[in-house]
């Protein structure tokens, strides 16, 4: 697929494919919420019920979206809407530091009233900050603005499986 088949995922869809993931690990992590403490929630005003709490609510959530990202190009909610992230420069699959400084940014994009994931509906290649701070874009076939990489990467050719 060359560049100009694919356009950058802007504000909405990803909102959509954000909405698919909270729900698919909100379908993971109650459960196991449920069946290590026998409650959802914990008691009032401590905070974390306990290390599992921290493990299966904070830590496995990550491990899954940075592996997906690696190993898949994308999250479930990404796939539905046949999107992928990308390196910003050469257009291939991210690595791992890729990923972990991805996910970290996505706290960062948070903090100041999610003015960092709302940054994507205005700019030039719809980066969230999480994006800007990885060198990542979002992408997805048929795209009316083409996508360019800058620099493509010495013997490198697009990715290619079920998301190229």
């Amino acid at each position: 697929m060359h560049d100009s088949d694919l356009e950058y995922v802007g504000f909405w869809p990803r909102l959509g494919a954000t909405v698919i993931d909270i729900l698919l690990q909100l379908v993971v992590t109650v459960p196991l919420t449920w069946v290590i403490y026998g409650r959802l929630s914990s008691p009032a005003g401590t905070g974390f019920q306990g290390v599992a709490d921290l493990l299966v609510n904070l830590v496995l959530p990550a491990v899954l979206v940075i592996g997906f990202w690696v190993y898949l190009g994308a999250t479930p909610g990404k796939m539905a809407i046949s999107a992928r992230i990308v390196d910003a420069e050469t257009g291939a699959p991210l690595n791992t530091t890729q990923s972990v400084i991805r996910y970290v940014g996505y706290i960062v994009s948070f903090i100041p009233f999610g003015l960092g994931y709302l940054w994507i509906a205005f700019d030039r290649r719809k980066q969230g900050w999480h994006d800007k701070m990885a060198g990542s874009v979002v992408v997805r076939p048929t795209g009316k603005t083409p996508v360019v990489f800058p620099s493509p990467s010495a013997g490198h050719t697009r990715p290619s499986g079920p998301h190229s």
